[in-house]
């Protein structure tokens, strides 16, 4: 059984990955139909355009109220996290460490939230050198993040070894890292170089990759949901005692 005034947090992640879904999709779509145009922001021997590209055109308005959305209900998604762990929903945080790093994912979560948003007013056209820059901001924001979160999970996990989410949400966090790392390595080498069809579809694949990191944390807040979730003093005693070891 479900309580339902804690569903609504499992929600947020949810309402974050589909508008960020939809979004992609209805740019992609739009470009398609309108006959794969080669845009004024793209290399002379472009065909395959960058997301910046469809969206500094005349979806403009699409890009900025999608990052908006996505980025705000994400941010939405770490709080309610961070909130369900300090009143005892969610395995609580058992040391001052792993606050810490749960404070920081949120730090720098809200740093790629506003690289994201940014880059989408920023248009590539008018302003191409603040556009990579805040595309940086964003990328490198919640990498960093999502580095924060796995070490706050692998420690969280060392505590409550019976909540086996929590191994689940560190291992799809860590692949969500080395992935969108190397790709995004490979993306940057191909932007600055004569490769741009390969660098735009770097990019596609990136975007579409963080949709799955942000479903992860749909995984994060369900258990909170459930009903007689909070954790039990016993279980709080045995972390302590795993601790003291």
């Amino acid at each position: 059984m479900f309580d339902l005034k804690y569903v609504f947090f499992c929600m947020l992640p949810i309402v974050s990955a589909f508008t960020w879904l939809g979004m992609l999709l209805a740019m992609f779509i739009v470009w398609q139909l309108e006959g794969s145009p080669h845009y004024v922001s793209m290399e002379p021997n472009q065909r395959i355009a960058y997301i910046s590209d469809i969206g500094a055109q005349g979806l403009q308005p699409l890009f900025i109220a999608g990052a908006c959305v996505t980025t705000i209900f994400l941010d939405l998604s770490f709080a309610a996290e961070r909130w369900l762990r300090h009143t005892g929903r969610l395995a609580k945080n058992m040391g001052k460490t792993e606050k810490v790093l749960s404070a920081l994912s949120i730090f720098f979560a809200v740093l790629g939230t506003a690289g994201l948003i940014l880059l989408s007013i920023f248009d590539t056209v008018s302003h191409p050198r603040l556009h990579d820059g805040f595309l940086l901001l964003f990328i490198g924001g919640y990498i960093i993040s999502a580095i924060c979160i796995c070490a706050e999970y692998q420690r969280l996990g060392r505590h409550f070894r019976q909540h086996r989410i929590l191994r689940a949400s560190f291992w799809m966090k860590l692949s969500f890292i080395i992935v969108e790392v190397l790709l995004a390595a490979v993306f940057i080498g191909t932007s600055f170089t004569s490769h741009k069809n390969i660098a735009a579809v770097l990019e596609w694949v990136i975007a579409l990759i963080f949709t799955f990191y942000i479903l992860t944390f749909f995984v994060d807040l369900l258990p909170a949901s459930r009903n007689h979730q909070k954790i039990t003093n016993t279980e709080m005693s045995h972390a302590d005692g795993v601790t003291a070891v």
